[in-house]
C-alpha cells in the first residue's frame, strides 16, 4: 500500500509541477501548435465553447456537460478501479490474518509476509495497483482541463450561478464542496486500514480545497460534478458501503 501511496503523491506532485511549467497565459486556438495544445488542450476548449454556444454562451453549464462526458468516456476504467477496489475488500479478512500470523517486524518475515501477499492476490485474481490506471488516464485529463478553461479567453469575464468562472470563488463555497466530496467519494473507495492510505484521505481533500481557493471556479467546479460523478457512479456499482471494512464472514 506504501507503493501505491508513493505513486498517487507521485502524480499529484508531476500535476502541480507540470501544472506551472506550461504558459498558461498564451491563449488556445485552432492554430496553436505542439502535440500537447493540438491534441489534448485544443479539443477540449473547443468542446466547451461548442457547449456553451448551444446554451446561449452559458459556460457554467458548458464545463458540467463536459465534465460528464469526459467521466462517461474514462467510465470503463472507473468502473474497473471500483470492482478493485470492492475485491480488495473482500480479501481483507484473509489479509489481516496474515498480518497477524506475520506479525514481527524483521526483515525476512516480513519478506515472508510480502510474498504470502502475492500468492494471496493471485489466488483471488486482485491487483492491488489496478486502482492506480485511472489516475494515469485522469491526470494529463485534468491538466489538459485546466488548460482549456485557462486559456480559453471566451471563459474570462463569464458567470454561473454566484461566481465568476475566470476567478476563484469569493465565498469559498466551491473550494469547500469539492474538499468535502473529494474525502466522500476516497471514503466510500477506502478498503484498507493503513494509516498511510487514511493520511491520503484526509490529505488531497486538503490539497483540492487549497488549489480551489486559488484556482479559476470554473476548475473547481469540474472536481465538485467529476466527484458527485464518481461518488454516484460508486454507490451503484458497490453499494454505499464499499468503503467499510467486512468482519469474519458477515456476508453484506
Amino acid at each position: 500500500m506504501s507503493r501505491k501511496l508513493s505513486l498517487v503523491l507521485m502524480l499529484v506532485g508531476l500535476m502541480v509541477i507540470m501544472t506551472g511549467c506550461f504558459n498558461i497565459n498564451e491563449p488556445i486556438t485552432s492554430e496553436s501548435e505542439g502535440v500537447w495544445d493540438s491534441y489534448f488542450v485544443y479539443p477540449l476548449s473547443w468542446v466547451l465553447i461548442y457547449f456553451a454556444e448551444m446554451f446561449n454562451e452559458n459556460y457554467g453549464i458548458a464545463i458540467i456537460l463536459v465534465t460528464i462526458l469526459l467521466r462517461i468516456v474514462i467510465l470503463p476504467l472507473m468502473i474497473k478501479q471500483t470492482k478493485s477496489a470492492k475485491a480488495m475488500q473482500a480479501i481483507q479478512p484473509e489479509m489481516q490474518k496474515l498480518k497477524e500470523k506475520y506479525s514481527a517486524k524483521d526483515q525476512k518475515t516480513q519478506q515472508k509476509l510480502q510474498q504470502e501477499m502475492m500468492k494471496m492476490f493471485q489466488e483471488h485474481g486482485v491487483n492491488p495497483l489496478a486502482g492506480c490506471l485511472p489516475l494515469f488516464i485522469q491526470m494529463p485529463i485534468l491538466l489538459a482541463f485546466y488548460h482549456a478553461i485557462m486559456r480559453t479567453g471566451e471563459i474570462a469575464g463569464h458567470t454561473f450561478l454566484w461566481f465568476d468562472l475566470g476567478n476563484p470563488d469569493p465565498f469559498f463555497i466551491l473550494p469547500v464542496v469539492a474538499g468535502i466530496t473529494t474525502f466522500i467519494q476516497q471514503k466510500m473507495m477506502m478498503v484498507t486500514d493503513n494509516p498511510q492510505m487514511k493520511v491520503l484521505l484526509y490529505v488531497m481533500p486538503v490539497m483540492i480545497v487549497a488549489f480551489a481557493i486559488y484556482f479559476p471556479s470554473a476548475l473547481a467546479l469540474y472536481w465538485v460534478i467529476g466527484n458527485i460523478f464518481m461518488i454516484v457512479q460508486t454507490y451503484f456499482i458497490t453499494g454505499p458501503k464499499v468503503g467499510e471494512k467486512k468482519t469474519g464472514g458477515a456476508k453484506k
